[in-house]
């Protein structure tokens, strides 16, 4: 028996922009190159429109070739007064040249380095968005994160 699956498509539902503080450097642990970079505040819209609320962070471990392990866990709340946890575990690496530039804060053509998550999502006033996948292409700047969020289909 042959089956015709469903070809996923991509359908942008978020864009985000996280606001940072300076990461703080763990060095290195058990897990690796530690280092954990606040999260300060920022802004989601689309699917779901508020503020990025402060207190949360990324947790990330710097590989030995400069790749880091993103996982990211903060919160939003909803121009509705809704909340929202969101998470985002993925990966940024590229050529060790445009990952020092990053590094350094400077401005880097998104397109010269390779930075993906899949995102979770979790809110008790829209539990559909637990239900579903996302996956992001996101660009790092000197004080923030910018992302678009993709549903899977």
């Amino acid at each position: 028996m042959t089956e015709t699956l469903p070809i996923p498509a991509l359908i942008p539902s978020l864009h985000v922009r996280v606001e940072l503080a300076q990461p703080e450097d763990h060095g290195r642990t058990a897990a690796g190159h530690r280092r954990v970079v606040p999260i300060v505040g920022g802004r989601v819209s689309g699917d779901f429109t508020g503020v990025i609320l402060p207190g949360g962070a990324d947790w990330q471990v710097v590989r030995d070739d400069g790749t880091i392990e993103i996982d990211s866990r903060y919160s939003a709340r909803g121009d509705d007064g809704a909340l929202l946890y969101i998470r985002a575990v993925g990966l940024r690496t590229g050529p060790a040249e445009v990952l020092a530039a990053l590094g350094r804060g400077e401005q880097v053509d998104p397109r010269s380095y390779y930075f993906r998550t899949m995102v979770s999502l979790e809110s008790s006033a829209r539990p559909e968005l637990a239900n579903q996948l996302f996956v992001a292409a996101c660009a790092r700047h000197r004080s923030e994160v910018v992302y678009t969020a993709y549903r899977v289909s």
